[in-house]
């Protein structure tokens, strides 16, 4: 993998987790670490055709149906501080997502959006 890719990635990690995200993989090292940012971040959340919500609100539904609150967490707070979603929408989300991936899974996809909308609350009285 190019050194311009895994850089490209970096950014686009933190555009869609938000400023200064890619920083806390400083220090980390490995092929899989190396796909996830020059390929995944880098290549697909790059690619013409989507837009980063869009392939945010996808990556949300795989989530759900995953039943993973804390992957939940980090798309919905990236989605917040990118304002790609609302708090309202995501909420609404979780609600849509009920039906097609389990009440049980979107009960994590809901706790998990009320961890992250927490977590920004409680970043921005730091400030």
């Amino acid at each position: 993998m190019s050194d311009d890719g895994y850089e490209r990635g970096l950014k686009v990690m933190d555009e869609v987790y938000g400023a200064g995200f890619s920083k806390s993989l400083d220090g980390q090292t490995g092929a899989f670490l190396d796909e996830t940012v020059g390929h995944l971040f880098g290549e697909i959340w790059n690619r013409p055709g989507l837009s980063t919500r869009d392939r945010r609100l996808l990556v949300l539904g795989a989530t759900a149906a995953l039943g993973r609150a804390d992957l939940v967490q980090v798309q919905a707070r990236g989605a917040l501080l990118s304002e790609d979603c609302s708090e309202e929408e995501l909420y609404e989300s979780a609600l849509q997502l009920a039906f097609y991936v389990g009440w049980g899974n979107a009960t994590s996809v809901q706790q998990g959006i009320a961890q992250a909308v927490a977590q920004i609350a409680a970043e921005s009285k730091q400030d």
